[in-house]
């Protein structure tokens, strides 16, 4: 059941459409999470804007992947808020229930129906609750149609929509994972090291790609390749040791004296 903060149940369309009146989407804070003595996440306090495109970047261990499976319901802090929209509650939610309530999470390698088409991946994630032999084999309305080729549009895959896909490049699955969260239509986008493994090509194009969907969608970017992030960064949040160490746009903390220390030192090193 989805709960708003105060505990009462929210309707199917609430689910849809967290409450943004205040500008902000989602609302980490004070959380805190420990493994075995270790603080993954240290009283993290994080806000991201409706429709902001926001990287994150931070050493390994500085609780990137942990704060994404705490907003994604995959672990459960010790402490702290975590709110989609000024009211709803994310910790009272299943990972199925977030998702369902619109936010959706892209690891790093991408998870694609490979012996299926292209356009079948993207069917099968279309929102609603379906089977997926009756997602196959049911007939898709014009609503439903529309909304697969805008998707095939998006990620630029409209030619290549009846190849299996198996026979895409890997940039071309990376894309393709990403329209198929498209297709659930999410309000927030979690994206974890998208162009790893890319070529130049394929990075510039996720990089249009990523900052296209802004706007329309609230998108999160995990990613350690400082060109790419330079590329796409409006606001850029650095973790240390399970907290925020700064926040700014990219000049700002590239200039920033303890994250050159403790992040961008240790890259150029």
């Amino acid at each position: 059941m989805i709960v708003d903060k105060h505990g009462s149940p929210l309707s199917s369309v609430d689910n849809l459409k967290p409450d943004t009146r205040h500008g902000m989407i989602l609302y980490v804070e004070d959380v805190s999470v420990s493994f075995d003595g270790f603080k993954a996440l240290n009283d993290l306090n994080l806000y991201i804007g409706d429709g902001e495109l926001r990287c994150l970047i931070g050493a390994n261990g500085a609780g990137k992947t942990t704060l994404m499976d705490v907003i994604t319901g995959k672990t459960r802090p010790d402490k702290g808020k975590v709110s989609f929209g000024q009211q709803i509650d994310l910790l009272e939610l299943d990972e199925s229930e977030i998702a369902r309530a619109g936010i959706g999470r892209k690891f790093q390698k991408p998870t694609v129906f490979e012996a299926l088409s292209v356009f079948e991946n993207i069917e099968l994630s279309l929102s609603g609750d379906k089977g997926i032999w009756s997602s196959l084999f049911h007939k898709l309305s014009g609503e439903q149609q529309d909304k697969i080729d805008e998707v095939l549009q998006t990620i630029g895959l409209t030619a290549e929509q009846h190849y299996p896909a198996g026979r895409l490049s890997h940039g071309q699955k990376q894309w393709l994972e990403i329209g198929m969260l498209l297709a659930a239509e999410p309000r927030l986008l979690l994206v974890d090291e998208p162009v790893a493994g890319m070529t130049a090509q394929e990075t510039e194009r996720t990089a249009e790609l990523l900052t296209s969907l802004a706007g329309k969608h609230s998108v999160v970017v995990v990613e350690h390749d400082m060109a790419f992030v330079r590329s796409i960064a409006r606001k850029v949040t650095v973790l240390h040791q399970g907290t925020v160490l700064a926040e700014g746009s990219m000049d700002e903390i590239q200039e920033n004296k303890d994250v050159r220390e403790v992040y961008l030192g240790e890259e150029e090193a």
